[in-house]
């Protein structure tokens, strides 16, 4: 297992630290069903895992001691990096903006195409951390002037109890909370975080349950009734399909999953189809034909969906934002830089269809 932290010009606390391996901040879970003989089911997301004292979850970070569940990455981040929001990849949330992201060792899944393996398959101790509060991740994203702070790298339910005590902070001081999240994670947690996110990048890796079973050691049912809740909620959403050879692009399987998305949420949830790299345990597979990408697009527009992009292709025209009503480009992009933004109060300028997002703060949910 490779270690690593990810650091990138904080001021402050957290830039005066040298990051210390195996750093271990302990939190009580409020999610955990006491069972027999001293173990515990932990209830955080639907693996709900059945833990012997001193043992660990599958994800690797929540233990059981003396009966209880804790968590053992709070406040203890191996990643955090100011980041374009557009890298997260949101694409209709404050555009050119930046955002301070935020990640601990550990992962609900065990993805086989996993970009950030060495900490989502990682143990705190196998990991530096720095030692960061809530009210230091705080201080240091209104110092950088971050517009909004993201959990992400990782699966961030991981590490629930971190994320949702600097969420209410971040709220009550003028920020935006976003998750890019797998979106396995159990009802009663998903409807606290509801509480205090803004926005919701969820991966929507396939749309077969052998998919998820065989790939990402997981499953397709909650995941999309995370989606479904997220969306009953009314907080803004995107959706990625990293889009795979061989494994998840038959063209089919993505009209299922197009016409799945239109008539549970609509045909104005964003859309993007990322190509893939090969990487952890499917080196062997080749990258994603851009041919691919674009009739999976062609597809998702055939649905009736209206927001349909392309990611991990520099220069590509469908990173762009038009509007489904003129056809114009709305949102002109150069990688993660921001080229032309052609909105006024959410309203395309050409032609005024709203445009749905969140352009300014005032937007956000709460």
């Amino acid at each position: 297992m490779i270690s690593f932290c990810h650091l990138l010009s904080l001021p402050g606390n957290i830039q005066a630290q040298t990051a210390e391996k195996g750093l271990i901040r302990k939190k009580l879970s409020p999610y955990f069903t006491p069972l027999n003989n001293g173990d515990i089911q932990c209830d955080l997301c639907p693996n709900m895992c059945r833990i012997p004292e001193g043992k660990r979850g599958l994800c690797r970070v929540r233990q059981n001691t003396g009966g209880k569940c804790y968590s053992l990455v709070y406040g203890n981040p191996c990643v955090i990096n100011l980041d374009p929001i557009e890298k997260k990849p949101f694409l209709h949330l404050l555009p050119g903006s930046k955002s301070l992201s935020i990640a601990t060792a550990g992962c609900n899944f065990d993805c086989m195409f996993c970009q950030n393996w060495e900490i989502a398959l990682a143990s705190p101790e196998e990991v530096y951390s720095f030692d960061a509060s809530p009210e230091t991740v705080i201080k240091n994203a209104l110092e950088m002037g971050a517009r909004s702070i993201a959990y992400s790298y990782v699966e961030p339910t991981i590490f629930f109890e971190y994320m949702y005590d600097i969420a209410c902070i971040a709220k009550d001081s003028g920020i935006i909370n976003v998750i890019h999240t797998n979106g396995f994670i159990n009802k009663a947690p998903l409807n606290r975080l509801c509480s205090v996110i803004d926005a919701f990048q969820v991966d929507l890796k396939g749309f077969k349950e052998s998919f998820y079973n065989e790939l990402c050691r997981g499953h397709l049912s909650p995941v999309l009734e995370t989606i479904k809740t997220i969306a009953h909620e009314g907080i803004h959403m995107e959706i990625t399909n990293l889009v795979i050879p061989t494994k998840n692009d038959d063209l089919s399987g993505i009209r299922e999953m197009c016409l799945w998305i239109k008539t549970e949420l609509g045909s104005s949830i964003p859309i993007h189809f990322n190509r893939f790299y090969p990487l952890h345990k499917l080196e062997r597979l080749p990258s994603t034909p851009v041919l691919t990408l674009e009739k999976a697009r062609e597809v998702a527009i055939s649905c009736g969906l209206e927001y349909v992009y392309i990611g991990n292709i520099p220069g590509h025209e469908a990173w762009n934002t038009f509007c489904p009503e003129c056809g114009r480009i709305l949102i002109k992009r150069s990688g993660y830089m921001l080229e032309e933004m052609c909105l006024k109060e959410g309203r395309c300028t050409y032609c005024g269809r709203q445009i749905p997002g969140i352009w300014n703060y005032s937007e956000r949910k709460g």
